[in-house]
Parts: structure tokens; C-alpha cells; sequence
């Protein structure tokens, strides 16, 4: 089953619950939501009331993407401000906090996931996997939207794929960054599950004929 997830980043943040609601009508599986603070990523987006309102505003899956410096001290807050998946990167802390905040998403009763940048191996991703519902791989540097999809990063996403399937099969594998109609076939043959894409769905008039678009390609 492949999940689409539009990233709330390409929407309107003037008029977002009505793109919300549009993508939730056109047929999107789940929100993503990029949070960035301007250490991890030289950018600054969202955070937790933005979260929180969200959470008000539709019962969407919230899948909640923490481009943030040290994430394990925020974990706690995002799942309370109604995230239903927590996904924090590998390069942003050290390992016995990444750890720890895995199990603090897991004891809130929320989803948990690990995130790798373009330049990060897979293989840096062994002790944390057999714990994590998923793991989402960048195909563009984190940071900003509308950049263009890294296609030397398939190989990765296909060892990544061989590793949940030989580990933890029921883990899911997320691909951010350029997805397309165009770029959607490459990522789920390399074993993508779920596919954030943000201007390909948001910079659309018709958000389900886009969404349709990147699911059947």
C-alpha cells in the first residue's frame, strides 16, 4: 500500500485549512508536517502551536517531520500537541539521546521514525531500526522546498528496504524531497511506502488529480 503525504510546507499558511481540507478530499493518506529551527536546517518553518492547531483543524494523520537541532528535548511535546508519527534525524543528536527520545514517542503511544540526509549511510541506521515504525530517507538536502529529486540517493533507499525487510518488515520507508509523477515509480520500486511531495500536490489547482497522479505513476 503506498501512502501519499503532502507536505504542508508548499501549502497556503494563510489559507491552510482550507488546503488541508482540499488534500484530505483529493484523497492524501496522511499531512506531513516540516518543522525546521535554522541550526539543524538554514531554514526556520513551523513548531508546536502550529501543531497543535493542526490537530484541531482535521483528523488527518499528522506525520511530523523534526528538522531540529538536539530533537530529544521536544519529542515529548510534539506527540502531546497531537502528532500521530514523530520523525527526528539521525545526524541531530547524539546516540544515547536518540534512543531515548525513540522511547519517550513510544511511550506517549505515538509512532516513531529516523530520518537520514543525502550524505548520511544507511548503515547508521543498524541499532536504532529493530525499535522504529519507520524510516525516511531525503532525496534532496533538508531545508527547503522545491528542490530537485537526488537520484544517486535510490540505491540507499533500496538498501534501506533490504534491511526492514530483514529486520523489521512492518516498518515503513518514507521518501522526501522532489516527488513526482515523474519521480514516484523510481521510489517505489526501490521499496518506498509512503511519499511526502509538496509543490507537485499544493502547487496544483486540482490537488486530487495530483495526488492520483503520484499514487498510479
Amino acid at each position: 500500500m503506498i501512502r501519499i503525504s503532502p507536505s504542508i510546507l508548499a501549502a497556503d499558511f494563510a489559507n491552510l485549512k482550507p488546503d488541508v481540507d482540499d488534500v484530505r478530499a483529493g484523497g492524501a493518506d496522511w499531512l506531513h508536517v516540516d518543522v525546521m529551527d535554522g541550526l539543524f536546517v538554514p531554514n526556520i518553518s513551523i513548531g508546536i502551536p502550529v501543531v497543535k492547531s493542526l490537530r484541531k483543524a482535521t483528523d488527518m494523520f499528522l506525520d511530523v517531520h523534526l528538522m531540529i537541532d538536539r530533537p530529544h528535548r521536544y519529542v515529548g511535546e510534539f506527540c502531546d500537541a497531537g502528532a500521530d508519527m514523530v520523525v527526528f534525524h539521525v545526524e541531530a543528536d547524539q546516540p544515547q539521546d536518540l534512543f531515548a527520545a525513540i522511547e519517550e514517542v513510544k511511550a506517549k503511544g505515538k509512532m516513531v521514525g529516523l530520518s537520514v540526509k543525502p550524505k548520511t549511510p544507511a548503515e547508521v541506521l543498524v541499532p536504532y531500526l529493530p525499535l522504529l515504525d519507520m524510516v525516511l530517507v531525503m532525496t534532496v538536502e533538508p531545508g527547503f522546498g522545491g528542490q530537485r529529486f537526488m537520484h544517486d540517493q535510490l540505491p540507499k533507499i533500496k538498501t534501506i528496504a533490504g534491511m526492514i525487510a530483514a529486520v523489521k518488515p512492518e516498518c515503513l520507508l518514507e521518501v522526501d524531497g522532489g516527488i513526482d509523477p515523474t519521480t514516484s515509480p523510481l521510489v517505489k520500486e526501490a521499496g518506498a511506502n509512503v511519499l511526502v511531495t509538496g509543490s507537485a500536490v499544493f502547487g496544483k489547482e486540482d490537488r486530487a488529480a495530483a495526488i492520483d497522479a503520484i499514487r498510479k505513476a
